[in-house]
């Protein structure tokens, strides 16, 4: 039962509604606020990159290839291929031996407009490096090498790369591998579906991970969520939602989107895990749910929240500049079990 989270104004009438689901859990799997269908089966995106970053670090790979926190948070985002991220990546690459033909991830032009624009006054053709994805797949073709398996073949789904990444997945979200919904991600890598409060369980534990049982793994998850909130930067990129949320909540939270209206927080040292659908999956009104969620939930002061503002209440302008509508959140979260669907 999905419910509006936003509404879409031109003007002062609503042309548009998204709706979607939430859930609000703590490390231990509780559920503490939740909106619509907090078991709706989500596959993760872009939000499964820290975990996807495990392996890379717990085999020994990540110490073998001497990774900074600025490479291990590469790892875990969706960067905007300014050159501040491809420097990183093929830094990475270097060390590893391996050049960018080896990453299997396809190229898309920048998400950074100006600095695609630069790349088309200069006839310079966009490549696998620029790939928001491509820190990513630099991490698991470092695993690859590591493990000494298959660099052609990394990103199937049988591939030793892949099998440690779902078995990290299913340990942390303590949800059977054979339940998951599996498909493929743009980057073209395997992709996992989960139950959406299982994914705020994982950020919940990445937020705080002293229940997770394995000690290697504890480290493991403290040392990628230390990297992501210390270099933001490298998470998405300049000016762009995850990057700033990060810096304004004075890095005590931590943040990853996906696509198809994925996003998940994780409260640092609170180990509270937010997850959120947007059921038709339009980005437009995920970053105004998710900075409205931490409103609800006492997380903002009012300094953060007018620095977030033009993520919480978007606006929507005309060719000419001029403000012609709005996106609003119009949800309020329940407590507990309250109406929500399990």
């Amino acid at each position: 039962m999905k419910e509006t989270m936003v509404v879409v104004k031109r003007g002062n009438h609503i042309e548009s509604t998204h709706a979607g689901s939430i859930a609000v859990v703590d490390r231990h799997g509780n559920l503490l606020y939740g909106l619509g269908d907090i078991t709706r089966m989500t596959f993760t995106r872009s939000a499964l990159k820290p975990v996807q970053a495990i392996p890379v670090l717990q085999s020994g790979a990540a110490e073998r290839f001497l990774m900074t926190d600025k490479e291990i948070a590469i790892c875990c985002g969706s960067h905007n291929g300014e050159e501040q991220h491809t420097q990183v990546v093929n830094s990475m690459l270097f060390r590893i031996g391996l050049q960018e033909g080896n990453l299997q991830c396809g190229a898309h032009p920048p998400y950074n407009h100006t600095h695609y624009l630069e790349m088309v006054r200069k006839q310079v053709e966009p490549s696998a490096i620029h790939n928001n994805c491509s820190g990513k797949h630099a991490g698991m073709l470092a695993l690859a090498v590591h493990l000494e398996s298959d660099i052609d073949t990394y990103h199937h789904l049988e591939h030793p790369v892949q099998r440690k990444v779902v078995e990290a997945l299913a340990e942390l979200a303590e949800f059977p591998e054979d339940q998951m919904m599996i498909g493929i991600d743009g980057c073209g890598v395997p992709n996992f579906g989960i139950p959406l409060d299982k994914l705020a369980l994982v950020f919940a534990k990445f937020a705080n991970p002293e229940n997770v049982q394995h000690h290697s793994l504890r480290q493991t998850i403290k040392r990628l969520t230390h990297a992501m909130v210390q270099h933001p930067e490298m998470i998405s990129g300049t000016n762009d939602f995850c990057t700033e949320l990060i810096k304004v909540g004075d890095r005590r939270v931590l943040a990853k989107g996906g696509a198809e209206g994925v996003y998940c927080l994780g409260l640092i040292e609170k180990g509270i895990g937010i997850a959120i659908k947007v059921e038709d999956g339009n980005w437009r009104s995920a970053t105004p749910v998710a900075v409205e969620v931490l409103k609800q939930l006492g997380e903002l002061t009012p300094q953060q929240e007018r620095a977030l503002q033009s993520f919480h209440l978007p606006v929507i302008t005309s060719r000419k500049g001029e403000a012609v509508g709005s996106i609003e959140p119009v949800f309020q979260l329940r407590a507990g079990n309250t109406n929500i669907i399990q």
